[in-house]
């Protein structure tokens, strides 16, 4: 027992010693790892900006929402008026309204800009007025795209800038007017790209919406064609009173034309013919009968010369 209490006085003494040592020596690893902590957040920062310096993270991100959507309903104009109050509730407005009142193919078709943060519940509440039957929702990403024009913005403001400056430093006349030139030829590059870059800003800050509202009886290009044979008897009769009233279109067209210069025109042809009838046949030339061969002032010709007679034998 005593030898063991020895052993573990012992022991203990041991572990003391390192453990006095290892702390001697922890300070010098901790600083060492301080100092690592604190230098990478100086090194990783660089990195992070040194993407361009354009936020892409989602919610930062300009894109361009448009929507199209046919929906039926009972009573077309009142569901375009609800959809118009519904937008301009949600801080948009109505770009464009066709409607056609016909009893049987009422149509109405409206083209809203909305806020782009509201479009997805504009687009539902819309649904929400009838019977939807298509919805088509497109997107266009022009984060870079703006992100390079506001750079080329930029560049283009410095450039005109330095002409202005070097317009009024400006000695002699040809180079005033060379200076000018330039200065008018930069200031209309600037207002090109400024107005790209608001009408970029003007898409993705309000989205369109194109909604057509139909009548319960409208057809759709979509429906498949009607066949049988009521539907071509049905087709066939149209066309003929189609072709029919065509031709009495083009009958009493030509009408007026066929009365003022066909009538005199027959009248005259008629006159004509009678005038041909009364004067006869014309007479023609006398037939002439031939003469005597033979010249005119000779002799008249003689007969057949006399066969001489036929002596007798001795």
């Amino acid at each position: 027992m005593g030898l063991a209490a020895v052993l573990v006085a012992a022991g203990c003494g041991a572990d003391g010693g390192n453990s006095a040592s290892d702390s001697g020596r922890a300070p010098a690893a901790g600083g060492v790892a301080d100092a690592g902590a604190g230098a990478a957040p100086e090194k990783a920062a660089p990195a992070a900006t040194g993407s361009g310096g354009a936020d892409l993270r989602v919610d930062q991100r300009s894109i361009i929402y448009t929507g199209t959507m046919q929906v039926r309903v009972a009573d077309v104009d009142r569901a375009a008026r609800k959809a118009t109050d519904r937008v301009t509730a949600a801080g948009g407005f109505v770009g464009g309204d066709q409607r056609s009142s016909d009893s049987s193919d009422a149509r109405a078709e409206l083209t809203l800009r909305v806020p782009a943060d509201r479009f997805t519940r504009v687009i539902d509440e819309l649904a929400g007025l009838g019977e939807q039957e298509r919805r088509e929702i497109r997107t266009q990403d022009v984060t870079e795209e703006t992100v390079d024009l506001d750079a080329r913005i930029a560049t283009q403001r410095a450039r005109v800038d330095s002409a202005r400056k070097l317009l009024a430093r400006a000695t002699t006349i040809n180079e005033l007017v060379n200076l000018e030139n330039e200065v008018g030829r930069r200031e209309a590059d600037l207002a090109s790209l400024e107005a790209k870059k608001r009408r970029l800003a003007d898409l993705t800050a309000l989205s369109t919406i194109t909604v057509t509202f139909r009548g319960p009886d409208a057809t759709t290009a979509d429906e498949g064609p009607e066949l049988g044979f009521l539907v071509g008897l049905k087709g066939g009769w149209d066309v003929f009173v189609t072709t029919f009233f065509v031709l009495l279109t083009v009958l009493g067209a030509v009408l007026p034309f066929a009365l003022v210069i066909g009538v005199p025109v027959g009248l005259l042809v008629r006159r004509a013919r009678r005038r041909r009838a009364r004067r006869g046949p014309p007479a023609g030339p006398t037939p002439a009968v031939p003469g005597p061969a033979g010249p005119v002032d000779g002799p008249a010709p003689s007969g057949p010369p006399p066969v001489p007679a036929t002596r007798s034998a001795p």
